[in-house]
Formats: structure tokens, sequence, C-alpha cells
């Protein structure tokens, strides 16, 4: 079963905390095992000197992981974050961010995956992300 962006988007907006929906991701194309998402700029997002926080990119990257899971199961299922490792590479300022998430290992039970975090506008690398998932449904 193939999931659309809007299908995912809809993901997005009934599973996450509202701090989540916050940084204002947005499904831009699904494949069999992976997501892209966009996090548009946003001052709220920035800290001082005016690059977007750790935090927010952390969080889009370890939502992505939701979303490429759900693309690849054909729908949302209950999952927990077991592990996430981030590095970061280079500062992010006045420029959406892309996120890609790509599934390394889909089991019944665990899920892996690679994320990388781009300047939409530069395309330069700004992180990468791994992250591990336990599938509980």
């Amino acid at each position: 079963m193939t999931m659309t962006p809007a299908e995912a988007d809809k993901i997005l907006s009934a599973n996450f905390a509202p701090w989540v929906l916050d940084l204002g991701l947005s499904v831009e194309e699904l494949g069999e095992h992976r997501a892209l998402l966009r996090m548009p700029w946003s001052t709220r997002l920035a800290r001082e000197g005016g690059a977007l926080s750790g935090q927010a990119l952390m969080a889009a990257a370890d939502t992505s992981t939701v979303i490429a899971v759900s693309a690849a199961r054909g729908a949302f299922v209950p999952m927990t974050t077991v592990q996430q490792s981030t590095t970061f590479q280079r500062a992010v300022t006045g420029s959406d961010v892309l996120i890609e998430a790509v599934l390394t290992k889909l089991g019944r039970r665990m899920a892996f995956a690679d994320i990388t975090l781009t300047d939409a506008e530069s395309g330069e690398l700004a992180a990468r992300a791994s992250t591990v998932y336990a599938l509980l449904g």
C-alpha cells in the first residue's frame, strides 16, 4: 500500500505533541523505505546568533523516522525511540531544512534509520542522525 504525503501529514497532526507540530514539518515525498520532510525556517526555532537550534533539528530527525516507518508499513503504528545519535556539521540560518529518513532495517519489532538534514537553500549538509525505534503495535 502506497501512502501519500497528505496521508503522512495527517499522521503528523494526529499523533504528535503540540510542540512538535510547532516545528511546522510537512511531508514532501515518500518512498518504500524513506521519507522526505521540510521544516520551514522560523525565528522561533533559532537560538542566539540566528541558527536553528539543535533541539529543533533533533526533533525533526526523530519525527521523520516515524513517518518513514509509517510509510513502509502502510499506516501509523505505536512506536517509541530507543536511541538517537546526532552529529551537527554546520549551522542553518534563514533557510528551510530538508530532512530525509532512510530505513536501513525494518523488522517486526525494531526499525533503524539514517537521517540527513540539509540546508534547503544551499544544499549543504547540516546534520546527520541515526535512530532506533521499538515498534509497539
